[in-house]
């Protein structure tokens, strides 16, 4: 047996030739604009809607939670902590982590990155590189903001950079045993 479906008609409100020329949507839209502007015009801060930061001369406080620039974190003998996987790379969709695997003179260390270098202009700060990290190798804790750059250069930021910028990482290495 087949379902009955339904339909309900609703009737459109006509519309005259004042309407279909969006005249007065225009005009309800620059009442509003000029609303905002002689409102933000006034001597008296108090009475303004907008807000302006004194960038740079005051500091942009940011959440707890924000994502800055990356890191790389050290091992305790100050070594570089990635081992070369190549996650956080595959995993990157803006695919702006290039990594360059050697082997390390450590029997210890397997490998380790002889080139890390990561474009900041082409990431998009998602935070997968930092999920996929199996040895907490790279973070995104800084809380500071991408610089602005005039050179495309500037922007690629190496693997002495990045580990001047991180730590001593608190994790274990390899797990407890």
């Amino acid at each position: 047996m087949a379902n009955k479906v339904e339909v309900k008609q609703v009737e459109r409100h006509k519309q005259g030739l004042w309407e279909k020329s969006y005249v007065p949507e225009i005009a309800r839209g620059l009442k509003v604009t000029m609303q905002h502007f002689f409102r933000n015009i006034q001597p008296d801060k108090e009475k303004r809607s907008t807000f302006t930061r004194n960038y740079p001369e005051e500091a942009t406080e940011y959440p707890e939670r924000y994502r800055g620039l990356h890191r790389l974190m050290l091992r305790d003998d100050g070594q570089v902590r990635c081992v070369a996987c190549m996650c956080c790379s595959t995993i990157c969709p803006a695919n702006c982590i290039h990594i360059e695997a050697a082997e390390h003179d450590d029997p210890n260390i397997e490998k380790y990155p002889r080139i890390f270098v990561i474009d900041e202009l082409r990431c998009i700060v998602c935070g997968l590189c930092v999920e996929a990290c199996p040895c907490d190798a790279i973070r995104m804790d800084t809380a500071i903001h991408c610089h602005p750059y005039t050179d495309r250069g500037e922007a690629f930021l190496n693997r002495d950079l990045l580990m001047s910028m991180g730590g001593p990482s608190m994790a274990v290495q390899g797990g407890e045993r």
